[in-house]
């Protein structure tokens, strides 16, 4: 059966699938959807990192700010 997204392997320790697999069966999921959603919400979290940076070194003091309101104007 052809599938649309690609697949990725990846090998775990003992210890760690162990773990997984009690945490999808917890959360009535299978190992492979956990896998998938703790992945994409590291990459979330290292994206609001890399993007948090980037605003501090772009953020100037003293700076001129507007509120809310003012702003969608």
């Amino acid at each position: 059966m052809a599938t649309k997204n690609p697949r990725i392997n990846v090998t775990f320790e003992e210890i760690t699938a162990n773990l997984l697999s009690q945490l999808a069966h917890q959360e009535h999921k299978s190992v492979a959807s956990l896998v998938r959603e703790l992945a994409v919400e590291a990459l979330e979290m290292r994206e609001d990192f890399y993007l948090s940076k980037l605003a501090e070194t772009l953020d100037e003091k003293d700076a001129k700010t507007k509120g809310h309101d003012d702003a969608w104007k």
